[in-house]
């Protein structure tokens, strides 16, 4: 991508069925014109890794990806020896007749070296996407190494000494808040806070991400989901969850949302047994979404009640 202007951003990701709005494709632009990092904040499900995924195929570069988690540390995230290797070589170079320091050199050269995501990044011929997942997840020993590392791109191995970044990574951290971020690094880099998409968003990208989806499913879907947002669920729906569900109605050739299709893909949505039990608690906030699908006129055009799974709702007559 040559033109790196976020009208030019937004466009390229929507031909790779990512939508972003203008704040976000500004973000983007900021970040390479900077070649600073980006943390992206939000909500879990919201699209904030998905989108160094499409960064780096828009780019036409590699995407390298850093998944944190609880006791990570810094040689899981640099690298690691190959010791298999490193162990047969030493046997061999025994009946060599080469000294002690010779094999050692040889051992601890770099075609036993085993690179991981931080070094694999500052040693590519082209600049590659860096995807530091979920940064939140790591403790602040790590966090520390990280502003380290990204101050200065470059590492330095005891055995092979300092490595330095041949072209600078363009970085995306995410986070999901699970813990605050220290400041140190969030002045490392440019933010953005990535909410749930407004409704209008949503039915874009349904419409750009699940080919074949009728017009008024893609509605009910963006619609269910935000009153699903509004309520005190454990773990509320994202947008992974939306299109997952999109799909999974399109595969029981399915063109609208009606209380039995409720019921057979409600899991698709709700991960958690307790929301359930809250969505049957708020049940009445779907029935203007659910109405004009789920009614079934009795005799007399009066109303029954539909079962889908949480609770009764008693659904009008057309």
């Amino acid at each position: 991508m040559t033109e790196t202007d976020a009208a030019t951003i937004r466009e390229r990701f929507r031909e790779h069925a990512f939508i972003v709005d203008e704040a976000f494709a500004t973000a983007l632009q900021i970040m390479l014109a900077l070649e600073k990092p980006l943390l992206i904040e939000g909500p879990a499900g919201v699209g904030k890794t998905e989108s160094a995924k499409i960064l780096a195929e828009v780019l036409g570069t590699r995407l390298i990806r850093l998944q944190c988690y609880e006791g990570l540390d810094a040689m899981a995230a640099l690298y690691e020896w190959n010791y298999p290797r490193q162990m047969l070589r030493a046997r061999l170079s025994e009946t060599e007749g080469t000294t002690l320091e010779e094999r050692e050199a040889q051992i601890f050269g770099e075609q036993f070296l085993l690179k991981r995501p931080l070094l694999e990044a500052i040693t590519q011929e082209q600049s590659p996407v860096l995807l530091i997942d979920e940064v939140d997840r790591a403790d602040e020993a790590f966090e520390a190494f990280l502003l380290e590392v990204l101050a200065e791109w470059q590492v330095t191995i005891p055995e092979l000494g300092t490595i330095r970044a041949r072209h600078k990574p363009r970085v995306i951290l995410t986070s999901n808040r699970s813990r605050e971020l220290s400041d140190a690094l969030r002045r490392r880099c440019l933010f953005l806070w990535l909410p749930y998409p407004t409704l209008e968003q949503e039915i874009d990208i349904l419409r750009a991400r699940v080919p074949g989806l009728s017009e008024r499913l893609s509605k009910q879907i963006a619609r269910l989901m935000q009153v699903l947002r509004g309520l005190p669920l454990q773990k509320a729906p994202g947008v992974a969850e939306s299109l997952d569900w999109a799909m999974a109605l399109l595969s029981l050739h399915r063109d609208h949302l009606d209380a039995s299709a409720l019921e057979q893909t409600l899991g698709c949505v709700l991960k958690v047994h307790e929301d359930h039990g809250v969505l049957n608690t708020h049940r009445a906030a779907l029935e203007p979404i659910l109405q004009g699908a789920t009614s079934t006129p009795e005799p007399g055009g009066h109303s029954r009640e539909t079962d889908f799974g949480f609770g009764s709702v008693s659904t009008p007559g057309r």
